[in-house]
């Protein structure tokens, strides 16, 4: 039987993401008997230094990869360009193996996949991930009123609707990204499915408190520090300057209280943002994690953090972090309107949230916590939280998409 399956991701395997939002489903896809063949655009320095490793774990998994090299610039047009090299390899690929079905995660995958479906008639999943075009403009980089930007923008809102309007089923992040597609013009009763960013319940284990003090102390905090963590990358959407005005006010409640950054970001950034603050640098400790590094140090954790850019484009957003966190028992204090945070926060009692970026409001949340703190099961979160975010359910849930598509 052919049930060969093209996945299409812009996102590079030697990035992190690729690692644990990519890699991870397409195993279970393959154990499940489908026959993958990845294509991804690939950062070269990235490659060079973790090329063979994902090469390995791939064969290991019988998955076939092949990739075209990121290009950095000229903005817009290096896409272009990543754009045509895609559709070439795509197409080269699909001659070796006759492909029933492309899977494109976000939008210039589905550039490819949207040709191969026109070109031989194969079902086509957009996984949108997230609001793409409007993330540009939201973030800040598109600027619409630079003549290229605006250009860029309308162009990709007229292929973000033929996305939608010729996707045999859509991949949405979020219950609240879902209702908001039933809105476009474009939308025509395809079946969306709602999948977010999943987390290995194996790998991320629930945080016992002789891990938290052990942890903590390999770290070179006290035991009766009170550590704040942020887990992941700074930049964009990530509010450091306002995470950390939290965390000032959180020092005068409790006085012995750390910030853990475990990033592989911008370490500077983090320490000129918190002198410019005030905060003194003995109250931070930033870790440069690998991936398989990360379940381990934010075990430190006595609660963690996750403020994001509230706006229009982040209601389709699923954070990788939060998962994570969640799959360990910690608690995560986040800011309203981001995908489905709100209703998952307090389904599964795993954090506070706040509704505005003031001290006032951070205050009204600092005064909660200990009570909070002091009801919080690690074992029940982790327990409610497995129906979004355990990896295996979403294995099932793409599983059974591709069966549905191709029986």
């Amino acid at each position: 039987m052919n049930n060969h399956i093209l996945y299409i991701s812009y996102d590079g395997m030697t990035d992190p993401l690729g690692q644990s939002q990519v890699i991870p489903y397409l195993i279970g896809l393959s154990k499940a008997g489908y026959n993958i063949t990845l294509l991804s655009c690939e950062k070269e320095d990235k490659y060079n230094l973790q090329g063979t490793y994902i090469q390995n774990l791939l064969d290991q998994n019988n998955i076939e990869w092949s990739s075209i090299f990121f290009t950095a610039s000229p903005p817009i047009l290096a896409k272009y360009y990543d754009l045509y090299k895609l559709k070439k390899k795509a197409f080269e690929l699909f001659e070796l193996r006759k492909f029933l079905l492309v899977h494109c995660r976000s939008y210039v995958a589905a550039d490819v996949g949207l040709a191969l479906k026109m070109k031989f008639g194969l079902k086509f999943i957009f996984d949108i991930r997230g609001f793409w075009v409007d993330e540009r403009v939201d973030g800040g980089l598109w600027n619409l009123k630079n003549p290229i930007y605006k250009i860029a923008f309308r162009t990709y809102k007229k292929k973000e609707a033929n996305y939608i309007s010729n996707a045999d089923a859509i991949v949405s992040l979020t219950e609240n990204g879902k209702e908001e597609m039933k809105k476009w013009k474009s939308y025509k009763d395809t079946q969306i499915k709602v999948i977010p960013c999943c987390a290995d319940y194996n790998l991320f284990s629930v945080q016992t408190k002789a891990e938290n003090t052990t942890i903590k102390q390999n770290l070179g905090f006290e035991k009766d520090d009170f550590v704040l963590s942020y887990l992941g990358s700074i930049g964009t959407w990530y509010m450091l300057d306002e995470m950390l005005d939290f965390f000032k006010v959180l020092k005068t409640v409790q006085k012995k209280s750390k910030f853990l950054f475990v990033s592989n970001g911008d370490n500077q950034t983090i320490i000129n943002t918190a002198l410019r603050k005030g905060i003194d640098a003995t109250d931070l400790k930033i870790v440069n994690a690998k991936r398989n590094e990360v379940p381990v140090l934010i075990k430190a954790s006595s609660l963690s953090i996750s403020f994001i850019k509230p706006c229009y484009s982040k209601i389709s957003s699923s954070p990788t972090k939060l998962g994570e966190l969640l799959a360990m028992g910690i608690p995560v204090v986040c800011n309203m309107g981001i995908g489905d945070v709100d209703h998952i926060i307090n389904y599964t009692k795993g954090g506070l949230l706040i509704s505005d970026f003031s001290n006032c409001e951070y205050n009204k949340t600092i005064s909660i916590l200990s009570e909070y703190l002091s009801k919080c099961d690690p074992s029940e979160i982790r327990k409610l939280s497995r129906k979004y975010y355990d990896l295996e359910y979403g294995i099932e849930k793409y599983t059974a998409l591709y069966h549905q598509l191709l029986d």
